[in-house]
């Protein structure tokens, strides 16, 4: 059962198609803790993916027209590859297709009472209650040097160099902490892609850094993660707002430093 710190958002179970079962498996899904919602729509499915920290999406062969092709787009964005997907549906010969097209399990629908929690609480994507007691005790602890080093470079604007600093730092820390370093370094490498033009670049980058800082405290080794994960939206929301010839006018005062939590100067 995932643990529930109360600043670390909710799961979700990503529902997709209009399931008569839906409401049968929500409450177990609740009572375990993880967050059941449908996919209002096939446009920005990667982006509702992103923004709604989802940890496994569960696709209902039987209602969703080109269901196939819901489980390759998951599962070739890099944003949202790792994200575990588990098919169902009456016909037991989907189960091949299901595999083929990527899906981590199929669960005939017939079975999905049986066998449905077990498969989410074995597969969701979230940290065990250990490692989230790990995270907590190593956010406690100060910022690394060389991680500070990656800070001070970032804040300087130095976007290509600050992801030296951060991946020596990601490479050698084991514990779940590396992920506030992986974060930061993709926040920072999809600034500088903006910077130089890529706008699709700059657009993947801040999708894929969203799973790595959604997990993390709002505080952690002394970095705001919450003020970074608002700069980073902000950033996110601009880029995709505009038209993509128009990446050279993009407003780099968005590009707001990582910021301390005890306001100390950056």
């Amino acid at each position: 059962m995932p643990d529930t710190t109360p600043d670390l958002p909710l799961p979700v179970i990503a529902l997709v198609g209009a399931p008569d079962w839906a409401a049968q498996v929500s409450p177990p899904l609740a009572a375990h803790s993880f967050a059941p919602q449908r996919v209002p729509k096939r446009t920005g499915y990667i982006n509702w993916l992103v923004d709604h920290y989802t940890v496994l999406v569960l696709i209902d062969a039987d209602s969703t027209s080109g269901w196939a092709e819901w489980v390759t787009t998951t599962k070739t964005e890099q944003a949202t590859r790792r994200i575990p997907v588990l098919v169902t549906g009456q016909d037991r010969a989907l189960q091949t297709e299901a595999a083929t097209v990527g899906a981590d399990f199929f669960i005939p629908a017939d079975e999905l009472d049986e066998y449905l929690m077990p498969q989410v609480t074995a597969r969701a994507r979230i940290l065990s209650p250990e490692a989230r007691e790990e995270l907590a005790c190593q956010c406690g602890e100060p910022l690394p040097p060389l991680a500070q080093v990656g800070v001070r470079k970032f804040n300087a604007g130095a976007y290509y160099a600050q992801h030296d600093a951060f991946e020596e730092q990601w490479m050698a820390e084991t514990g779940p902490v590396r992920e506030l370093y992986r974060g930061i370094l993709q926040v920072g490498v999809a600034y500088y892609h903006i910077s130089k033009g890529n706008y699709n670049g700059g657009v993947k980058m801040l999708r894929r850094s969203v799973q790595w800082l959604a997990t993390l405290p709002d505080v952690c080794q002394g970095v705001d993660v919450r003020q970074l994960r608002q700069d980073s939206a902000a950033v996110r929301a601009a880029l995709e707002a505009m038209n993509p010839e128009d990446i050279r006018a993009f407003d780099r005062s968005l590009f707001k430093p990582v910021r301390w939590a005890d306001s100390q100067d950056s």
